[in-house]
């Protein structure tokens, strides 16, 4: 896939918001219904068929997303990179599971250990 302009991440986050909050609403069935296939306290939305199900999922809207060109690089929390050139330097325009828009970037040799906040738009 292609480099994404900050634009155009912009637009495909907002597309692809709904299919991040159903990955957060099921990431935390599945970890409950695992906790009741375990050791756990058996779970009241569900056993292994629930599960299996949930996983199926999950691995649909991850797949979806990462057709998209994003890079899903976390589950929990969720965090989705946008590879994108930002004054000519390899970036990554990064969301992070919470934040209400995408607004930081990292180098993409950093990780978001390198997180910075966009520059202010023109």
């Amino acid at each position: 896939m292609g480099l994404f302009t900050l634009e155009e991440a912009r637009e495909e986050l907002d597309r692809l918001l709904p299919a991040l909050r159903e990955i957060v609403a099921l990431r935390a069935d599945a970890a409950e219904l695992a906790a009741g296939l375990g050791s756990g306290p058996p779970s009241r939305i569900g056993g292994l068929p629930e599960f299996k199900a949930t996983q199926a999922r999950l691995d649909e809207l991850m797949t979806a997303v990462q057709q998209t060109g994003a890079e899903l690089k976390g589950l929990a929390p969720l965090l989705v990179d946008f590879p994108a050139q930002l004054d000519g330097e390899s970036v990554q325009l990064c969301w992070l599971e919470g934040e209400p828009s995408l607004a930081w970037y990292h180098r993409a040799d950093l990780g978001i250990a390198g997180r910075r906040p966009l520059p202010p738009r023109p």
